[in-house]
């Protein structure tokens, strides 16, 4: 954890210092309990338009667009997974502007207790590349994009998924919409 506090500090200064907030969450597998990922990076990517991409995979509730995330595995530094799953998902060439958050989760029966998960959000700005899908195994079907300032409805339809078990995500879709939400609110303040 040394490590990672030392170069969340190297990224703050950097990119600036984000937002820190603590959420304690229903724990579910994917991505939370997911063992090849300690955790992920949110890509707020600015198009040239100044519009931000949202994506939805096959799998989703219909309508729970959001935006990429991507996992970091163990070992892995934050900026390298950053720009390793943008080139996956999107195949731009970007900018790294802004550290915009650090959310780290906690399991909501024991909030006190060690953190489940992080999630570090970063606004890029595209600069080249065409834009396409690279990884065909991420299972995006579309991708749409928004103004900034709609991410606080992104956030809100995402916390109004309805409840359903789910085998691809190892839990509920509800828990899963809430979660994901979070980083949707948090990414909406820092931009306006």
């Amino acid at each position: 954890m040394a490590t990672f506090e030392k170069e969340i500090g190297e990224l703050a200064e950097k990119y600036g210092e984000p937002p820190r907030l603590d959420v304690a969450i229903r724990p579910f597998f994917d991505p939370v309990q997911n063992p090849d990922r300690i955790g992920e990076v949110c890509m707020v990517v600015r198009r040239r338009n100044g519009k931000v991409l949202l994506s939805i995979k096959t799998f989703y509730p219909r309508g729970a667009y959001r935006l990429p995330t991507g996992g970091i595995h163990p070992g892995e530094r934050i900026l390298d997974a950053l720009i390793r799953e943008t080139k996956e998902e999107t195949a731009l060439e970007v900018e790294v502007r802004r550290f915009l958050a650090w959310i780290t989760y906690r399991d909501i029966t024991a909030p006190k207790g060690p953190p489940l998960f992080h999630t570090f959000a970063f606004l890029l700005d595209e600069v080249g590349g065409t834009f396409k899908t690279h990884d065909e195994e991420e299972q995006i079907e579309d991708w749409i994009e928004v103004e900034p300032a709609a991410l606080g409805e992104v956030a809100e339809r995402l916390e109004s998924i309805r409840s359903a078990p789910s085998s691809d995500i190892g839990g509920d879709w509800a828990d899963w919409g809430r979660f994901r939400a979070v980083v949707h609110r948090v990414v909406h303040e820092a931009l306006r």
